[in-house]
């Protein structure tokens, strides 16, 4: 039997149970899921903390203080621009999640080649807009006093780089949704030692590129985006290269009618980066000192145990979908609480030992103070709390209700850091990020899950 999907291409209906070539027929439960994940990233971000440790020290000790916070600045930019995946991810991870034959589902195929091409025009799109701000000279302007000589055709390297890799981050998005989370982040392991190799190169033939330091980043996570789409396209053979051919084939197979489900995530995407990444900038411009040096250094101590988290956390995501086709009703609370605890007990060991680590990367030249490791610690907590109740709320309602929270969290976010620099100084930007999160969106999340948990409860209770 053969029904009509959306794009008016007639496709087989999606069966009742898994193909024989499914390449994953029974979903991992969540603690395995999480589990593995969690395993996976903390051996990736211990070896890639150790060798970004050694990196940095390296970027300070040869190039300078000013150039490693340029660096830290420029890396910066996937944080601030997550929203040019345009909701895709949501499309992409939700589709493939959903699947009971993922290797000859139509409307998955349909899905990854409508977030190709999507992902072309927005990849094209940022290259140009990079290209106008360089050749009117806006860079020191938007980034301020973080910018060193040359790093405005630093920052257009960067964000070429990005923009082109753009459309091959599908290949990640589609790991996810298979519940390969573990391998996806096992993929990562090739940033750190890609990332010394090459700054070791440099300072070995004492090559003029410290400005240009930080396109090694965008290098490195471009490596990792082939290689995702390499084992993602294996998995879902023969679906994705098919795809990847009716990308151009705009007449014969149109696009989904991704907005609906797209439109809160991209919102949200746009919404994030200026409510919680604008801390480099706002350091950047109402400070005079090593602050902005200070902040980078503890974000990327802290940022180990945040990717771990996030990590875990998108373990979470296909679960939650599958479940939701499945109409079987899995709380998030209980998760929630134990990504609380691990959290903290994460985020405090590395607050004890962080001034060790500090001295050691910077020979002794940054210090790191008490209310910038305390606002690392309890944004970590927050965070930690907000993932599971988030990738709960992946469909569209979900989705649509977290839009009006994060919108608020802008101009609070924005507000309690401006206020709090003058107070605490590098802590300040940290702390309000910690403050906003707790406020729009841990306490909202819990809120609607709660109710959404009881309506489901009596909906199955109806049908039973």
């Amino acid at each position: 039997m053969t029904q009509p999907d959306v794009s008016g291409v007639q496709t087989p209906a999606r069966p009742t149970a898994p193909d024989q070539d499914s390449p994953d027929k029974e979903p991992k439960s969540l603690l395995s899921a999480v589990g593995s994940t969690a395993a996976a990233k903390v051996l990736v971000m211990g070896l890639s903390g150790l060798l970004g440790l050694f990196t940095s020290r390296m970027i300070i000790a040869s190039f300078g203080t000013d150039t490693y916070a340029q660096y830290g600045l420029l890396t910066s930019f996937p944080s601030l621009l997550p929203f040019a995946d345009l909701g895709m991810a949501a499309i992409v991870i939700n589709a493939v999640a959903g699947s009971e034959s993922v290797r000859s589902d139509r409307y998955v195929r349909n899905a990854i080649t409508t977030a190709m091409r999507i992902l072309v025009v927005a990849g094209a799109v940022i290259v140009a807009v990079a290209a106008v701000i360089t050749l009117l000279g806006w860079w020191p302007a938007l980034l301020g006093k973080g910018l060193t000589a040359g790093g405005s055709l630093a920052a257009f390297a960067c964000l070429a780089v990005f923009g082109l890799v753009l459309p091959l981050t599908v290949g990640p998005r589609i790991m996810v949704g298979l519940r390969k989370t573990s391998a996806q982040v096992a993929s990562q392991s090739v940033v750190a030692p890609f990332i010394l190799l090459c700054v070791s190169i440099a300072v070995a033939t004492a090559a003029p590129v410290g400005s240009y330091l930080a396109v090694l980043s965008y290098l490195a996570n471009a490596l990792v985006a082939i290689i995702c789409l390499v084992i993602a396209g294996r998995a879902i053979r023969p679906q994705l290269g098919q795809a990847i051919r009716e990308v151009p084939q705009l007449r014969r197979v149109p696009s989904l009618p991704a907005f609906n489900l797209a439109w809160p995530m991209l919102v949200q995407m746009i919404a994030l980066p200026i409510a919680m990444q604008t801390d480099r900038l706002l350091l950047s411009h109402l400070t005079t000192g090593d602050e902005l040096a200070q902040y980078n250094l503890s974000s990327q101590l802290f940022g180990m145990v945040l990717q771990a988290i996030m990590a875990g956390g998108m373990a979470l995501w296909p679960i939650y979908a599958k479940a939701r086709a499945a109409k079987d009703i899995r709380s998030p609370f209980k998760p929630a609480l134990w990504f609380l605890v691990g959290g903290l007990l994460l985020a405090g060991v590395l607050a004890l030992v962080s001034p060790y680590l500090a001295a050691f990367v910077s020979g002794g030249q940054i210090e790191l103070d008490f209310w910038l490791i305390f606002g690392f610690v309890a944004f970590v907590a927050m965070q930690a709390m907000k993932y599971p109740l988030g990738m709960y709320m992946t469909d569209k309602r979900g989705l649509k209700f977290q839009v009006l929270p994060i919108l608020l969290m802008v101009p609070l976010n924005l507000g309690i850091s401006w206020w709090l620099i003058g107070v605490v100084g590098a802590g300040g930007p940290i702390i309000g990020s910690a403050i906003s999160v707790f406020i729009c969106q841990v306490v909202p999340s819990f809120l609607y899950v709660r109710r959404d948990l009881r309506a489901r409860a009596v909906e199955a209770a109806d049908v039973a």
